[in-house]
C-alpha cells in the first residue's frame, strides 16, 4: 500500500469527495496546515481517523464545513458573539467552541458539550467540502503528538504504509494550527493562539478576553503539554544559554540541528542549521513545521531551538515550540 498523491483537478476533487462519502478518510490542504478529513456525521469513518493517527478517543476533532449557515447547524446555540467572529475571520485561520448540536457525535466532542468549528480558506478545502456536501472532521493529517504537516509530502510520509488519497494544494500559506476561541460562554477567551490574535480579538468584540483556567476550559486539540514534536529530542533555549550548550553537546560528540535567528551564535558547532527570520513571527510560523521535518529525518542526536521573542505576535510559535520541546525537559 501506498498514498496517493493527487492534483487540485475537479476529477481528483470529485474522487476524493466519493471516498468521503464512501466513508474513507482523505488528506485535505487547508491554509493551516493539513488535515485528515472524514465524514463528521459517520462514526465508522471517525474511527477510521483516531486509529489512522493513534489519537486517543476523548481527543476532540474540529468540525470543518464550507459557510457559517452549515456551522449553525452543528451548534445547540450561536452566539452574537460568534457571528461577529465568523463574520470577520471566516473563511480563514479560527475555530469556534460552542455548544454542540443534538446530533454531533461523542467521536468528534470527545464527549462534551462543546464542539468546535471553523471555514477554511483555502481554495482547495472549500471545494472538497462543497463537492462531498457536509462537514468533515479534520485534525491534523500527522501520527498524534508529531509535528502538522505544511505539504502533501509531509502527509504521504506520516501513512507511508496506507492507502491514503491525499489532495495536493501546496504548501500552506500560514503553516500553524488556527486560532481556538471559546464562545461557549458568557466571556471568549483563546484556548489556543493562532494567526488571529488576542487583540485583534478583543479590538472586534470591544471585550478583554477572559484567562483560561485549565480545569475549566474545554479540552481542545494541540492542547497537551507534548504535542507538534519530532522524534529526535528537541530543547529550546533562550540565546545567552545556547553557545555554552552547543560547545558542551559537541564535546559529548552530539551531532545536533539548530533552528536559529541570531547572528550571535557560533554554528560551527552544528551538524545541520537553519536560520529563520527572527524579525517576521508569520513567516516563522509559516516555516517553523518544514524545517523541523527536516532536522528530524537527519539522523540526529538533538535538535536545538533558539527561543524566539516573546511579544504578543509571537504568541503561537511559542506555544507550538514549547509543546515540541515539553517531552525533553
Amino acid at each position: 500500500m501506498n498514498p496517493t498523491i493527487l492534483s487540485g483537478t475537479r476529477s481528483n476533487i470529485a474522487l476524493a469527495a466519493a471516498a468521503l462519502r464512501r466513508g474513507e478518510i482523505v488528506g485535505m490542504p487547508t491554509e493551516t496546515v493539513y488535515g485528515l478529513a472524514a465524514d463528521a456525521g459517520n462514526a465508522a469513518a471517525l474511527a477510521k481517523v483516531f486509529a489512522a493517527k493513534g489519537r486517543p478517543a476523548d481527543h476532540p476533532l474540529i468540525v470543518h464545513v464550507a459557510n457559517t449557515a452549515t456551522a449553525k447547524t452543528w451548534a445547540s446555540v450561536w452566539p452574537e458573539t460568534a457571528q461577529k467572529l465568523a463574520d470577520a475571520f471566516w473563511p480563514g485561520p479560527m475555530t469556534l467552541i460552542v455548544q454542540r448540536a443534538a446530533h454531533v457525535l461523542d467521536a468528534v466532542t470527545g464527549g462534551q458539550s462543546t464542539v468546535g468549528i471553523r471555514v477554511p480558506a483555502h481554495p482547495l478545502a472549500l471545494a472538497l467540502l462543497k463537492a462531498f456536501g457536509g462537514a468533515v472532521a479534520a485534525p491534523s493529517a500527522n501520527k498524534f503528538g508529531h509535528v502538522s504537516p505544511t505539504t502533501a509530502a509531509h502527509v504521504a510520509a506520516e501513512f507511508s504504509d496506507s492507502n491514503l488519497l491525499i489532495l495536493d494544494g501546496g504548501a500552506c500559506d500560514i503553516g500553524v494550527e488556527s486560532t481556538i476561541i471559546d464562545v461557549s460562554s458568557s466571556r471568549p477567551r483563546v484556548l489556543r493562539p493562532g494567526r488571529i490574535r488576542s487583540d485583534d480579538i478583543e479590538q472586534l468584540l470591544g471585550v478583554r478576553l477572559s484567562s483560561v483556567e485549565p480545569t475549566e476550559a474545554p479540552r481542545v486539540s494541540g492542547s497537551l503539554d507534548s504535542h507538534y514534536a519530532p522524534r529526535t529530542k528537541t530543547l529550546m533555549l533562550v540565546t545567552e544559554a545556547l553557545n555554552l550548550f552547543l560547545d558542551a553537546a559537541r564535546d559529548a560528540g552530539k551531532r545536533v540541528g539548530l533552528i536559529h535567528y541570531s547572528s550571535q551564535l557560533s554554528t560551527k558547532r552544528v551538524k545541520q542549521r537553519v536560520t529563520l527570520d527572527g524579525n517576521n513571527a508569520q513567516q516563522f510560523e509559516h516555516d517553523i513545521y518544514a524545517k523541523l521535518r527536516m532536522l528530524d529525518d537527519a539522523a540526529l542526536d538533538l535538535i536545538v531551538i533558539e527561543a524566539p521573542p516573546t511579544d504578543g505576535h509571537w504568541d503561537a510559535v511559542n506555544d507550538r515550540l514549547r509543546r515540541a520541546s515539553f517531552s525533553s525537559r
